[in-house]
């Protein structure tokens, strides 16, 4: 897809309108190309699919799972532009709503001993998008409403939407929705009982406020008479299985219609009121309740109060905001059917997919942090894999509604939308400069990187010197800011010369002492104070790949060795003066993959080694069949912060 194709997005009409500052619509948007990463398609499973399912596929995507790097704004955007408008049955989202909230995603060292703990990427929205400050009301509110409006032209005309927000956000949400999609659009707000341990991230003593115990989940069709939805069912209640009656046949019934229609032959016989539980007479009204409760059974539609007895908690280690996957298998399950396109543009561990997988849906997620794309893709590869073996392995246990479907997909494919990755390296630059600086962190200023005692910090971006033009930024960003009289710390790795000129230009008219805003210049390899900066080193590996066995049918990869500077630096920053010791370079790996027949652009996962448990290290030697005559192999060398290592060598 060629740069600068603008995609037409209709307008919100419904009522009522909510208005912030800088409230505008979106009707043309820029679509941005995507970069095809990685493949992992151990069966070759693309080529395969031509059921129905699939004919309406745009021909540009292998027909399996998508998963995008990116942006979610501008994920949608290239989604609506490359043929998937009006295809999508089902789209939930659980977009950050916590202005007070680091979702700080928890590594540890793998390895019986491999105790010590780093802090990864960081989840907070704002450090993530680089808005200006995206908790003010107003640009909350633009972000969301931006995505909600692309979401909607996503969505099939049966389709439905699911938003999780919590008490804090949701009436504004609420607010936004009913204005894209539509008021009469509006079908539950669902109340999700967490329970106490489930509760608000935020801490509460006992004299502010009680608890939160609970999240909504506003639910929206995009067109209400159309819509597709299965009612998730539940267990009976206990009152009602107490009241189980015999009628005159000796068969078991209780009171009402439980959510259901009634029969004909119900309604020919006047027992409307009544739904029958169990026909065998020969058992006694204990052993039908036994029965009725035993099996994790669901018989009864649900209100829009989902208790944590009925979403059961199972959570992915290291995700503080993840959600289980039980609470995903009620949703997917009552608003798609085996086959249809689910979308989770908040993809965060990866749960969406990992139970659409297992229920035989198509998928796409996306998010914008690169340890989510990995930790997804490194859920799915079990996944898959696990289906590749066993066939006949069921889906989800948790009260399943529907027969185990066939998976939709045996594959899936990692895209890049707009080079998102140079973002996130910018992001550890800053992250480990204002550590070694001692600058606070701001999350409330767009341009600004936080403070330094009483001035200002600004970071420049480290793939660059500092230039006279980065200077004549900071000059406008506070001409935009006349009341601002703090003094400015500019932070750089190196500087032209020019730039030296133009900070004595400056700075000469503000020798008066009461004068604001004067600059200083940090330049990290040379200043007497800071110089001693930690310049960023990519991680390294020693591989050894060759062919073997008769005729070279086979392939040897070993890992001699692998280092991580960030790692190490990371660990000296958390234990102090002492040097931290690694043992085995395997704990440092989180996985290993392998390309047999790498092509410079896409890779395609041949083996993946990927421990299932912290206390397991990665193989390290593996053995594969080569392909005939020359190739070339590449070994990707995933850390245990995310950095991936790429080596490649022609046999």
């Amino acid at each position: 897809m060629p740069d600068g194709v603008k995609v037409e997005i209709k307008p919100a009409k419904g009522r009522p309108m909510l208005t912030w500052v800088g409230k505008r619509p979106l009707r043309y948007v820029t679509a941005f190309p995507a970069q095809h990463i990685e493949t992992f398609d151990p069966a070759s499973d693309a080529a395969k699919r031509h059921s129905d399912i699939w004919s309406d596929w745009p021909a540009g995507y292998p027909m399996g799972g998508l998963l995008f790097h990116g942006d979610n704004k501008e994920v949608l955007v290239h989604l609506l532009a490359n043929g998937f408008r009006g295809k999508v049955k089902l789209i939930y989202i659980d977009p950050p709503f916590d202005s007070g909230a680091d979702y700080v995603r928890k590594v540890q060292l793998r390895g019986a001993k491999g105790v010590a703990k780093l802090e990864g990427e960081s989840y907070t929205l704002g450090e993530q998008i680089q808005y200006t400050d995206i908790w003010a009301n107003d640009n909350y509110l633009e972000f969301m409403y931006e995505r909600l409006l692309l979401c909607k032209e996503l969505l099939t005309e049966e389709g439905n939407i699911l938003v999780q927000m919590d008490p804090r956000r949701v009436h504004y949400v609420k607010c936004i929705m009913d204005e894209i999609f539509g008021e009469q659009n509006f079908i539950n707000e669902i109340i999700w009982n967490k329970g106490r341990e489930g509760g608000s991230s935020r801490s509460h003593s006992p004299t502010s406020s009680m608890p939160t115990e609970y999240q909504n989940i506003l639910l929206y069709a995009k067109n209400r008479q159309d819509r597709y939805w299965n009612p998730p069912l539940g267990p009976y209640k206990e009152s009602t299985l107490q009241g189980i009656e015999k009628d005159e046949k000796g068969w078991f019934y209780t009171r009402g219609r439980m959510g259901r229609k009634p029969a004909a032959w119900e309604l020919e016989q006047g027992v409307a009121l009544k739904t029958y539980v169990c026909e065998d007479v020969n058992l006694t009204k204990e052993e039908v309740i036994e029965r009725l409760t035993s099996s994790n059974a669901r018989f009864v539609a649900i209100g829009d109060i989902w208790s944590s007895d009925l979403v059961r908690q199972s959570r992915v280690a290291d995700f503080p905001t993840e959600k289980p996957e039980s609470l995903l298998d009620i949703i997917i399950q009552s608003g798609s059917r085996p086959g249809d396109l689910v979308l989770d543009c908040f993809i965060g561990s990866g749960t969406t997919a990992a139970v659409a997988q297992k229920l035989g849906r198509r998928w796409i997620g996306c998010d914008i942090n690169k340890g989510a794309i990995q930790t997804t893709a490194k859920r799915l590869q079990t996944i898959i894999s696990e289906q590749i073996e066993s066939p006949s392995l069921p889906g989800i246990a948790a009260g399943k509604k529907e027969k185990a479907a066939a998976p939709a997909q045996l594959s899936f494919a990692v895209y890049r939308v707009n080079d998102y990755d140079l973002q996130i390296q910018h992001n550890e630059a800053v992250n480990l400069a204002c550590e070694h600086i001692g600058i606070t962190r701001t999350k409330s200023d767009a341009f600004f990187d936080g403070t330094l005692g009483k001035r200002l910090a600004k970071i420049i971006p480290f793939n660059h010197p500092l230039t006279p033009l980065d200077l004549e930024e900071v000059k406008r960003e506070l001409g935009a800011r006349p009341e601002e009289e703090r003094d400015i710390v500019v932070v750089c790795l190196g500087k032209e010369v020019a730039a030296d000129g133009w900070l004595e230009d400056w700075n000469r008219l503000r020798k008066q002492k009461d004068f604001p805003n004067k600059i200083e210049i940090i330049e990290l390899r040379t200043d007497p104070k800071y110089g001693k900066f930690f310049v960023y080193q990519p991680a390294q590996a020693k591989v050894s790949i060759r062919r073997i066995k008769a005729k070279g049918a086979s392939l040897k990869v070993e890992i001699k060795d692998f280092i991580s500077p960030t790692i190490i630096e990371r660990l000296k920053q958390q234990e102090g003066i002492l040097t931290p010791q690694i043992e085995d370079w395997r704990a440092m790996v989180d996985s290993v993959m392998i390309d047999v027949a790498y092509n410079g652009e896409v890779f395609n996962i041949a083996l993946s080694d990927v421990p299932e448990k912290k206390s397991d290290l990665v193989k390290g030697e593996y053995e594969l069949n080569a392909p005939k005559g020359e190739t070339t192999v590449a070994v990707k060398i995933t850390d245990m912060l995310g950095e991936e290592v790429l080596v490649t060598q022609t046999v």
